[in-house]
């Protein structure tokens, strides 16, 4: 008995798996993982190219339709996998996402992106859409990995994400430069002198003599202050979400639970800030921690605005009093930077500032805080005999 050869409407021999619907559009079914696929396209050109991708894709072990979702629903399926991040990443995460629901690019399947493509984007989202090289690495560090999941899953042949940003746009971050000297000098006896300011200068010689990160210091309680051993145990973070709820978690890294020697001038300054605390009323408990070292005015809990914003009214006045006295912009990281800077500057071993920092990966303490200065080389340099000339001379004599 004859074999009976499918047609579409033109006569033309449709292939296993192929057929031609009523409204005129082409389909192929195929089997893969024991689920049934079906691929569309308007002729039967159009789909033969698709079954050849197909075929290529799945004597490769990778699953076509599983790449037909596009990169918005690619990140939405990273998040949900990421259980029990941070509220501040969880924030970053919705940041990111809002941005990826805007972009046409983000609508396309993500096994048709190709790395050129990507690139492309990363150059359009800086240079025409005004984002900054922070918010690029911000994006790139979630949708990188996400791609790379769907890499690891077979579902692409190979993550479009994995190259370095730097290459494809310059860097316009503005480093985050250490307090000088002189510079610290001037503004300390500015804060303390104040009238007005130097009620928060305990707090700042305390960041700055620790280089604790703000949310770490926030989150100190006064069982966490040991004057007689003159050290700080730091466990946990103290912050608020944008409705105004406070929560503790634990330090940034696995490596931030550590203990801070006080020098004598931190000690002090600890001392002036426990001794100031209000202790008139019921102490506030959050999320079961009690007796937070810092309290505002009500007497509740400080959290890093309110230390950000300490320094940025005293920064306001000070530049008003000296305007000829420019100083970078002081933040609570720079404090924490100046510290370890000054630190490394100073000979500490880098192992024992990592310690301090609170860094999982000494690279961090290497490559981002300990900034030489042309000033600082120069020093080094001229105590360093590269050519030893009364040697040089002794050896000319004797030969």
């Amino acid at each position: 008995m004859a074999v009976i050869r499918r047609k579409d409407s033109n006569g033309r021999v449709l292939q296993s798996g192929e057929s031609q619907r009523k409204d005129g559009i082409y389909q192929y079914r195929y089997t893969y993982g024991g689920k049934r696929e079906t691929v569309y396209a308007p002729n039967l050109n159009e789909l033969r190219q698709k079954e050849k991708e197909i075929q290529a894709l799945l004597d490769a072990g990778i699953n076509y339709a599983a790449g037909t979702i596009d990169t918005i629903e690619l990140v939405a399926k990273y998040i949900n996998l990421r259980q029990g991040v941070r509220y501040s990443t969880r924030v970053g995460y919705q940041f990111v996402s809002n941005i990826l629901k805007r972009e046409t690019f983000c609508r396309k399947p993500i096994r048709d992106i190709l790395a050129s493509e990507a690139k492309a984007w990363m150059k359009k989202l800086f240079y025409e859409d005004g984002y900054g090289y922070s918010t690029l690495c911000a994006i790139k560090g979630i949708i990188a990995p996400a791609f790379r999941m769907a890499y690891e899953e077979d579902v692409i042949k190979k993550n479009p994400f994995d190259f370095d940003l730097s290459g494809v746009v310059p860097n316009n971050a503005k480093p985050r430069q250490a307090l000088t000297d002189q510079e610290l000098i001037d503004w300390l006896d500015f804060v303390k002198n104040d009238s007005t300011y130097r009620k928060y200068y305990d707090e700042f010689i305390v960041l700055l003599g620790t280089g604790l990160r703000v949310s770490e210091f926030c989150g100190l309680t006064l069982q966490d202050i040991d004057f007689d051993e003159m050290r700080i145990k730091v466990e946990r973070q103290l912050a608020r979400t944008r409705s105004g709820k406070f929560y503790v978690e634990k330090p940034k890294t696995k490596n931030g639970v550590r203990y801070i020697p006080m020098s004598p001038e931190v000690c002090e300054s600890m001392q002036n800030i426990v001794q100031q605390r209000y202790s008139g009323g019921p102490e506030i408990i959050i999320d079961g921690v009690v007796g937070f070292l810092l309290l505002d005015r009500s007497h509740r809990p400080k959290v890093a605005l309110h230390i950000e914003n300490e320094l940025r009214w005293c920064m306001k006045k000070y530049q008003k009093r000296y305007p000829n006295k420019k100083l970078p912009q002081i933040t609570p990281h720079v404090l924490r930077h100046t510290f370890c800077t000054n630190m490394a500057r100073n000979g500490m071993a880098i192992k024992n500032l990592q310690y301090l920092m609170g860094h999982s990966d000494v690279g961090t303490t290497l490559n981002i805080y300990t900034h030489s200065r042309y000033e600082d080389a120069a020093k080094e340099m001229l105590n360093i005999r590269v050519i030893d000339t009364d040697t040089k001379q002794n050896e000319r004599r004797t030969g």
